[in-house]
């Protein structure tokens, strides 16, 4: 049965005062078992160092897009991480100052057990956007001090030698790259000047531009050729409309005349032209045969065997429609010759450009990998510079840098709870254990301790209460146990804070 709230209290000190030793023997466990877990309690001292990240000196918007500076996300746990590092730790768990002249003699296993406990000892918080403190606890404050401000040393060094390295690293690498490229540039060009050597056709747009004037002189030189051949057959049909030959009266001076006329013609071509030429030879023909016919006809003369007048001879208009028609055949056989040389001028121009076609795929291959690799290689150049400015910075210690804002203080005070925290909350939970105890008690009891049990549970009135009433003997026996647990209750109170007192003032270690 639920006692009621207001029952509670009075209930609570009636079981207290009916099991006083009880109380007092709990009070006693309870404060002194406190105090002792204060002095078995290992007491933590804290030491930390505060490191200041310097990212905005003076170097950093004077070199800005010349030199990339060091830079790390998360400072915070990028430093954790460098201090749990092997190396670190193992120099740390080394350290004769530290831990000893022994130190240096541990076995691997001891070695690693401390490696832990230093790991499990240490962190690294950050203190706002520039600040972050590397703390250690210890039992001991000289090692908490010493492996503080040991660690910040560390931090600090390490920091340093890994930016020297990253910039030296970056900088050895990119100018391996651009030797490599170099090489493969110098490959290319050398490639691409044997294709030149070798390929002598020249461009595509060459090409065509020779094919296209090719055609053209093509086209009007078979022009040249219809116009020859349509004079040609004018010539021959007016040719085979004149006669042949004509009546002279003075056959012999008619010969010289036309001899006359025709050497006359045969000077002027050879002024122009070398004894070869188709009209040349005709004139000469004709000139023979005019000389033959003027020896017979003065042969004849001579001999009176035929008149001296009205002699047949050959038509001079006939004979030059004849020369005329002979010069332009001649002409057409000149033309048909340089067609059929244009002709196989073309020919070769489309193998040309076969070979010019063939060799365009190589040769935009050469100049695409040129190309490219001089892209890269300009590229290159210039992060080769920006890394050479960058390895400079981190040698002299610029750009990025961390140096320590305060340094490791010898704690002076444990960083967990003290032993007056102990000894305070000994004496409060041991006066509150009794009560505590039988208020736990009274929530589990069955019995019914009060009028208000019943009345509330049953519904039903209670008409009578019989109180408890002590006999003069059990009173005086009651007092007399008060007494004495009162004062065995003022002497434990007595010893207790003796026994404090006496640890505070270091009498007790």
């Amino acid at each position: 049965m639920a006692l009621p709230l207001s029952q509670v209290p009075v209930e609570i000190l009636r079981e207290v005062r009916a099991r006083k030793w009880l109380a007092l023997l709990l009070f006693i466990v309870v404060s002194f078992g406190v105090l002792a877990a204060g002095f078995l309690w290992p007491y933590k001292y804290q030491s930390e160092t505060i490191i200041f990240i310097d990212d905005r000196n003076i170097i950093r918007p004077l070199m800005e897009g010349s030199a990339v500076a060091t830079e790390i996300n998360d400072r915070a746990s990028a430093a954790k991480e460098l201090l749990w590092s092997r190396s670190v730790m193992e120099q740390v768990a080394l350290d004769k100052s530290i831990f000893g002249d022994g130190a240096a003699d541990l076995e691997r296993s001891q070695l690693e057990e401390r490696i832990g406990a230093l790991r499990s000892n240490l962190s690294v918080r950050p203190r706002g956007d520039s600040y972050f403190a590397i703390t250690y606890e210890s039992e001991s404050p000289m090692k908490a001090f010493q492996i503080a401000q040991r660690m910040g040393q560390l931090f600090i060094e390490e920091t340093s030698e890994r930016k020297r390295a990253e910039s030296r690293n970056a900088y050895e690498f990119i100018n391996k790259q651009v030797k490599s490229y170099e090489n493969q540039l110098a490959e290319v060009e050398e490639q691409l000047k044997q294709f030149l050597s070798e390929n002598v056709d020249g461009t595509e747009s060459e090409a065509n531009n020779r094919m296209a004037n090719l055609r053209n002189q093509l086209e009007l030189a078979e022009l040249e050729r219809a116009e020859l051949q349509t004079r040609a057959r004018s010539l021959l049909n007016e040719l085979n409309r004149v006669n042949p030959t004509v009546r002279e009266g003075r056959t012999v001076d008619a010969y010289q005349s036309r001899i006359n006329s025709l050497e006359e013609k045969l000077d002027n071509l050879r002024l122009q032209y070398h004894d070869s030429y188709p009209d040349i030879v005709i004139l000469r023909e004709q000139l023979r045969e005019l000389r033959s016919q003027r020896a017979r006809a003065l042969a004849s003369q001579d001999s009176e065997a035929l008149p001296a007048t009205g002699e047949v001879v050959s038509n001079p208009v006939y004979q030059e429609i004849q020369s005329e028609l002979s010069r332009t055949r001649a002409n057409i056989q000149t033309i048909n010759t340089r067609i059929r040389s244009f002709e196989q001028l073309l020919a070769e121009q489309s193998r040309r450009m076969e070979r010019i076609q063939e060799n365009k795929a190589q040769y935009s291959d050469l100049t695409r990998d040129m190309e490219v690799n001089k892209q890269i290689y300009d590229d290159l150049l210039k992060r080769r510079e920006k890394a050479r400015v960058s390895m400079h910075l981190d040698v002299e210690g610029q750009g990025l840098n961390y140096r320590i804002n305060e340094k490791a203080q010898f704690p002076l005070g444990t960083s967990g709870p003290k032993f007056s925290t102990f000894a305070a909350a000994g004496l409060f939970l041991g006066l509150l254990a009794p009560f505590g105890l039988a208020a736990g008690l009274l929530q589990i009891d069955p019995r019914v301790r009060t009028r208000y049990q019943l009345e509330d549970d049953n519904d039903l009135p209670v008409l009578v209460e019989l109180p408890h009433v002590s006999t003069p003997f059990e009173q005086r026996r009651d007092r007399r146990g008060t007494i004495l647990v009162g004062g065995c209750a003022i002497v434990a109170v007595v010893a207790y804070v003796a026994i404090v007192v006496a640890s505070l003032i270091g009498v007790i270690g």
